[in-house]
Parts: C-alpha cells; structure tokens; sequence
C-alpha cells in the first residue's frame, strides 16, 4: 500500500493535537511548493462489520462518521492555508502500520502527539512513537508552536549525522530560518577528565565538520553551532532547543531491534516542548 507520491502526508484522527499537525503540515507543504494528503486511519472494521447507516437515519453509520472526519482534516488545512492542493483519504486498521505504509517514499509524514502529559512529562503517544521507529520517510511530531520565529536546531551525533543535517537544512532554507548546529560533549557522570587531557577535541572537529556542511547546503541562512557539556546528551539538546521552532534529531541508535529509534531521539520525543524531526530514511 506505499504511496511514494512525494506529498506531504498528515495523519488525522479528529483531536485538537492532530489538527495542529495538519495545520503545521499545510504551512509546511506551501513553503516547499508540495501537495498535502490528509490521511484518516479508521479501526472501526477491526471491531464490528456493521459500518453502514442505520436505516431511515441519513448520514449515520461508522463508515460515514470516518469520512467525515477526513473531511474536518481537510477543512482544517483549508482554513491554514487557502488554494493549497489538498488530497485526502481513508483507511481501514490501524494507523501506525498504515500510515508508515502509506507514507513510505512521501517527503515527510506529520502527526500530532497525544501522550500522558502531566507529572511524567511524556508527551508523546503510542502511535507518534511507533511511527518515529518505523516510517520510510522524516516524521515530524507537532505539538504547541510556541516559536514560530525560531531557529531550526539540527542535533548531530559523533557520525555527524548526516540525515538529520541534510533534513534541518531543508527546513531552515524552506523557512528562511537561522539553523542552529548541536554537538553535545558527553561527559558521563562519575568520569571526570583527567588533567591536561584535552577530550573535546573530537568533539569539536565533529561540531566543525557540521557546521562546513550546513553552510555549504543553506549559503544564504545563517548558521552557528553549540557544543555543550553534559552527562545528558538528551538533557543538552532540550536546553539548546527550548526556544527552537523545530528540532532535528536522527533515528538510529545501538539497540538490537529493528523497529526502534535511539535513546536519544526517544527521549528528545517525550520531553520537547515544540516540534520534532526524526530524521528517517527508506530502506
């Protein structure tokens, strides 16, 4: 069922978080000149056959009631972004295996987040997740835009994590954005360097070697980078990002699992408070 049409999809399932995300997706798809697919998810045919109306009732039934949810999605980017090309569709199990299937090869898949919240601070849901360690293409994961002026921060890795550079440089030069480059200096808790010992200067010849990509990939956005120290890779990219429009982070971590993200992007997922990129790829 891959799609692979190059849109922009947005996954809508009718709460207040995912019509931010649609909204977020029709502002992104008019920057970059891209159609956006509002794409429903509907799991009513897993729990019962009987989806059509109730006689002498016009417009009742489960199948109708899906549609119309689709349709308030679409609304919703209408209202966003008026003239933008707008296509929509409905399906039928459940959403995070269909929407990374039907997103597969498309230029970027947006959903909306709906987690615990509260005094855990996790706020990201269990189909927002699936999809981050799943989807052939960059999922972003939309909640409040409190900096919509921002930059764009691009965390990299030892690896200089070349997906997520190349994916925050299309955001900044599709925004008109200043982009942020962030290499945390990794000092774990109980370890301290010893004397004379100069342990960020990989740290810093990562950090540069980043930085000349990004300037090479966005000449006319201006770029700087961060190099913080902290015995919390997480912990530093969050306090880099508090006043981000969006952060980039990439997917791949050590774990054994297929189906997985890093801990890093994992936990950069649960406790941002404005948008995450998680930087993915098809196989």
């Amino acid at each position: 069922m891959t799609h692979g049409s190059g849109h922009i999809v947005a996954g809508y399932d009718g709460s207040d978080e995912a019509a931010a995300a649609v909204r977020w997706a029709a502002r992104h798809a008019r920057a970059i000149s891209c159609p956006l697919h509002v794409v429903h998810c509907s799991m009513w045919p897993l729990l019962t056959r009987h989806l059509g109306p109730v006689p002498g009732v016009s417009g009742s039934g489960l199948e109708q009631s899906a549609q119309s949810v689709v349709e308030e999605g679409v609304s919703h980017a209408a209202a966003e972004v008026p003239g933008l090309e707008i296509r929509s569709t409905l399906l039928h199990g459940l959403p995070a295996q269909l929407l990374a299937e039907f997103s597969a090869g498309d230029r970027m898949l947006v959903v909306g987040s709906r987690g615990l919240g509260g005094f855990l601070g996790l706020l990201v849901g269990s189909v927002s997740l699936g999809l981050a360690a799943t989807a052939a293409c960059p999922v972003a994961v939309v909640r409040e835009d409190t900096h919509p002026a921002g930059p764009v921060v691009a965390a990299v890795d030892a690896s200089g994590s070349p997906a997520a550079l190349e994916d925050a440089c299309g955001l900044a030069s599709a925004w008109q954005a200043p982009l942020t480059v962030v290499h945390v200096r990794h000092e774990p808790a109980g370890y301290p360097r010893q004397d004379g010992q100069d342990s960020g200067a990989d740290a810093r010849e990562v950090l540069e070697s980043a930085l000349a990509h990004a300037r090479t990939m966005v000449p006319n956005a201006a770029v700087d980078g961060r190099l913080p120290t902290d015995s919390s890779v997480p912990h530093a990219i969050l306090e880099a990002a508090r006043e981000a429009r969006i952060v980039v982070v990439g997917s791949q971590g050590r774990g054994v699992l297929r189906e997985t993200i890093g801990s890093t992007a994992h936990a950069v997922l649960h406790h941002a408070h404005g948008p995450v990129l998680v930087s993915r790829r098809g196989a």
